[in-house]
């Protein structure tokens, strides 16, 4: 699936720290399969930054939605899970994430659907009445939240440009070396990083990172194979 990103800049790689909290689906990269959409939030990001707003394409690997290593929701329509999950991560008291989901889909609760859950929080309107007002607005919309490092992996630049970042790749085998190793945290890392397979994945005229970060763990298990 292509899905597009629409910000005040070309997304060259993701990094989930500088994502904002307590937005619909809490903290995480968003996509839509719609470019309107992304044009439309392009235009009105870019305004704010002085740019004129970039759209980025990116590649959706949709096997993500039945791989049992992540943990996905999806939301098919605006409904009542739909409202109580938008409301749980739109509380501004509590930044922290509140759920552990990798990857979640779903409509989005845009500035028209927003002023609307800001009502009934204020209690002017019933749940009820809510969801009466939303079908006002047929218009389609749809986002897909990236939350986590493993779930990135699912996501590629259309020229196929890596967006996990080369520290973020070394999180991901580092973590994937104490799971299937049982090694600990600071042995799994020393190894990685004195590993030759690192030299050649921090060489970027190698374009190694170009390749999934599953690719490259096979290759510094082979090398660790070797030492043995």
């Amino acid at each position: 699936m292509q899905v597009f990103h629409g910000s005040y800049t070309e997304i060259e790689s993701v990094d989930l720290s500088k994502c904002q909290a307590n937005k619909d689906f809490g903290r995480g990269f968003y996509v839509t399969k719609f470019r309107k959409q992304a044009e439309e939030w392009a235009e009105i990001i870019g305004k704010v930054n002085g740019t004129v707003g970039v759209v980025t394409e990116f590649t959706f690997y949709e096997v993500a939605f039945t791989e049992k290593s992540l943990k996905v929701l999806r939301f098919s329509e605006y409904d009542d899970d739909w409202f109580d999950f938008i409301i749980l991560n739109r509380d501004l008291e509590t930044p922290e994430q509140k759920h552990d989901y990798d990857i979640i889909e779903g409509p989005v609760a845009d500035d028209k659907v927003q002023r609307r859950i800001n009502r009934y929080l204020e209690g002017e309107i019933t749940r009820e009445e809510f969801f009466e007002q939303l079908t006002k607005y047929p218009e389609p919309s749809h986002q897909i939240c990236f939350c986590t490092l493993n779930s990135l992996r699912m996501l590629k630049k259309t020229n196929n440009k890596q967006i996990i970042k080369i520290e973020d790749i070394g999180e991901l085998i580092v973590e994937k070396l104490v799971t299937d190793l049982g090694l600990d945290e600071e042995t799994a890392t020393d190894k990685f990083f004195s590993s030759n397979t690192f030299t050649k994945l921090a060489d970027t005229k190698n374009k190694l990172y170009e390749n999934d970060w599953t690719e490259i763990y096979k290759l510094l298990l082979s090398e660790l194979k070797s030492q043995i």
